[in-house]
């Protein structure tokens, strides 16, 4: 039985999935869920449910697609996939036509990789996590569940993260770095030592000196 596919979310990264899923012909029943308010244009076509009204289906009769995005401090992202997986719903991965990702990594359930990211061999992803556009996740990371590598992320090789991990827009992280739950790690940050469970790492700060 085919099933059919729900995006849950209306917003900015949920008109990205819908981008993907339409260029690979892949089609979507609805679009359910917060924000439906503010629906996006590129979104307008697509029939509008809310979230009570999946419940009519019975769980292996779809799929859903987390298309709420992930920023630091809010966690409707994690909140509604935990309330869908407790009823029995299981939810599909995207992943873009020009990502490149190893036959040999592990992405579990509801994995997002966005246009342009690289996975690598040995790599493993955990669920409901985002790597978006233009990522580099080298060989032998493992990352935890609900984590989002923002755009431009680059880690180096056996780089493990724990569970609800952000990393800001252009990060790099070096080799065999380990960073804890709940971590925050600032945009353009160079991470050269391990990062504690709850910690923010804001990146250098340039100064401005006047030539003479």
């Amino acid at each position: 039985m085919n099933k059919k596919i729900f995006i849950l979310g209306s917003g900015g990264h949920a008109s990205v999935l819908v981008d993907i899923l339409l260029q690979q012909q892949i089609a979507i029943a609805g679009i359910a869920g917060p924000g439906l308010k503010s629906l996006r244009k590129s979104l307008e076509n697509i029939p509008c449910y809310q979230d009570s009204d999946l419940l009519s289906f019975k769980t292996e009769e779809i799929l859903l697609i987390n298309g709420i995005g992930s920023i630091p401090g809010n966690s409707l992202r994690f909140d509604v996939y935990k309330k869908f997986i407790s009823l029995g719903y299981s939810f599909e991965s995207v992943i873009a036509s020009s990502a490149i990702v190893s036959p040999h990594a592990i992405l579990a359930s509801g994995v997002q990789v966005m246009q342009g990211a690289i996975i690598q061999a040995g790599a493993v992803i955990g669920e409901n996590t985002i790597i978006n556009t233009g990522v580099i996740v080298e060989h032998n990371c493992i990352i935890g569940s609900n984590n989002h590598l923002a755009p431009g992320v680059t880690l180096s090789g056996e780089v493990e993260s724990k569970n609800n991990v952000h990393f800001g827009t252009g990060a790099s992280v070096i080799q065999s770095i380990q960073i804890g739950n709940n971590s925050v790690i600032g945009a353009g940050a160079t991470v050269t030592k391990n990062v504690d469970d709850n910690e923010i790492l804001y990146p250098a700060r340039a100064t401005k000196k006047a030539l003479k």
